[in-house]
């Protein structure tokens, strides 16, 4: 699904020219660029949206981007649109999604600069792109490699949440078998969780927040070892602390997934945060005040191993996402 691995993408990229007016080129585990902008560094994040719910679809076309500005410590401020479809493609679809689109970007407070619109015969299903711009002073810029060692884990909303809330839009009839109707409207009521924006831009006002990673395709399990990787560290979490819902483990049960396959549930809107433990304390009465769950999960460690707990087990934490979301959406399983 979606991301090509570590040693694909930095083959991809090697031919990238190294550049003194860019801060952070294109890099594994880096999911936005910066530039410099004056005495401010531009951050630039761009992602795909296709295989979601229709209803809100121009609304995670903005969200996917305008996150990953936010978990640099950038307000989200502009963006472009593209939006893609097969030839077949009615008008009507297209402003349908792009007053999706406006309806997030003014919440955000954002602005549609320019984009492209267009039907294919090599495009199969609609898709959209967006490009998000936003600035920071350098010295409140907040980058994934800045984690250290000893950092705590803090987790950020449920693993799973995306799959759980497009699951219950894309496969509503199964959806209520499995959860019951009431409860899988609450699920689609919860949608608007996939976005991150709200909660990185307080975090990052934050004393002591050093790194931040949305758990996106793969999961918790890319966003953690993302994280390990360009910090160059390991890490140890406790199992029984990690947040997931219950209507992912019966999903777990239904479609026979792994404990792998459940942690790297695609997750947009949940959060990775490396937080300085001296400010542990004061964090976590901040975060009370968001009204999101959140669980301290574990921490870094100079020992490169990556390990879970469970019941005072150890067992090696699992190196490859293994993502189930198109497999459980296509109806694969």
């Amino acid at each position: 699904m979606g991301k090509l691995n570590r040693e694909e993408l930095q083959k991809l990229l090697g031919c990238i020219k190294k550049d003194p007016r860019i801060v952070v080129p294109p890099l594994p585990g880096y999911d936005s660029g910066v530039h410099f902008l004056g005495d401010k560094c531009m951050v630039v994040s761009t992602d795909p949206c296709t295989d979601v719910p229709e209803e809100w679809f121009g609304w995670l076309l903005i969200n996917y981007p305008a996150s990953d500005v936010a978990l640099f410590g950038a307000k989200p401020e502009y963006c472009t649109i593209n939006l893609l479809g097969p030839p077949k493609t009615k008008p009507e679809f297209f402003e349908k999604a792009m007053n999706q689109v406006c309806e997030a970007a003014n919440e955000l407070n954002m602005v549609v600069v320019t984009g492209h619109t267009g039907t294919y015969e090599s495009v199969k299903k609609m898709v959209g792109v967006c490009t998000t711009y936003g600035t920071v002073k350098k010295d409140k810029l907040i980058m994934p490699g800045n984690v250290k060692c000893g950092d705590l884990i803090l987790q950020v909303k449920e693993v799973g949440l995306e799959l759980l809330t497009n699951f219950s839009y894309l496969k509503k009839d199964l959806a209520k078998k499995l959860f019951g109707i009431s409860q899988t409207k609450q699920l689609m009521d919860l949608i608007k969780m996939q976005s991150c924006v709200n909660e990185a831009i307080q975090l990052a006002e934050m004393d002591g927040v050093n790194a931040m990673h949305d758990a996106t395709e793969g999961g918790f399990v890319s966003a953690l070892n993302e994280l390990a990787d360009v910090s160059e560290l390991g890490f140890q979490v406790e199992r029984e602390k990690i947040l997931i819902r219950p209507e992912t483990r019966i999903l777990q049960k239904h479609f026979g997934l792994s404990d792998d396959e459940v942690f790297s549930m695609s997750s947009s809107g949940s959060l990775l945060v490396a937080i300085d433990p001296k400010n542990k304390d004061i964090i976590r009465k901040k975060m009370g005040k968001l009204g999101v769950i959140f669980s301290f999960v574990g921490k870094f460690t100079k020992n490169k191993d990556r390990v879970i707990f469970e019941n005072n087990k150890k067992a090696s934490f699992p190196q490859v996402a293994v993502d189930p979301y198109n497999k459980i959406l296509s109806g694969k399983v």
